[in-house]
């Protein structure tokens, strides 16, 4: 991940939303116009030359939003913008994936988190503070179709409380993927020593998706 940073609605809060389908409209057509300077800036390695402009963008859609510049699973670039499952921004998610252009070699765009192929692969760099997905340790119990877990990293008790929630939630959406998550995870805790019975992100990916197969049948 490249980074992955909320925009608060007070800091560009408009006077006026437009509809959904125009917002996206207008993403699309600023996102043209910004697309080769972000793909230059992310070619030398510097997604910060194109940070307050992809912040801008992104909040003309709905400033609640959340987006994340990463690796692309075909192409070789992703534009992920998610409400984080929150139902009065799915509208606006809606219409900007609806409009946007086929993926090419170059961009691919999500409008949840996708799941990486391989998590334990993944390593989130905080300031100094460097965590390896590969080390996170997950307690699950299965209550019918659905799963509570506590989430365990020893780095998380480093964290200033806003790093930790997202610390505690990113290893689960890039596990699962956002949807899945969303849809089967129902209480997440942040365990602050690691507790007994730990199954691994791998582990807890074949739970889940072995859940969701059962229930869908």
């Amino acid at each position: 991940m490249k980074w992955f940073r909320r925009r608060k609605a007070e800091e560009v809060a408009p006077t006026h939303l437009p509809t959904a389908e125009e917002a996206a409209q207008r993403f699309w057509e600023r996102w043209f116009e910004l697309v080769p300077v972000v793909s230059a800036a992310l070619g030398d390695g510097e997604p910060h030359r194109v940070e307050d402009e992809l912040n801008e963008l992104v909040s003309g859609l709905h400033p609640d939003l959340v987006f994340s510049l990463e690796q692309g699973h075909l192409a070789m670039y992703a534009l992920v913008i998610t409400g984080q499952e929150d139902p009065r921004l799915r509208p606006y998610t809606d219409a900007w994936i609806n409009a946007a252009p086929p993926s090419d070699m170059v961009w691919e765009f999500h409008d949840s988190v996708p799941p990486v192929p391989d998590p334990t692969e993944v390593v989130v760099n905080l300031g100094q503070v460097r965590m390896r997905l590969g080390d996170y340790r997950v307690v699950a119990q299965v209550d019918g179709d659905v799963v509570d877990v506590a989430v365990y990293h020893p780095a998380l008790a480093d964290l200033s409380d806003q790093h930790r929630q997202t610390m505690t939630f990113l290893p689960l959406d890039v596990t699962l993927g956002e949807r899945l998550a969303g849809e089967r995870l129902r209480r997440v805790e942040t365990a602050e020593l690691e507790p007994q019975g730990t199954i691994s992100l791998l582990e807890l990916r074949s739970l889940v998706r072995e859940l969701a197969g059962q229930a869908e049948r």
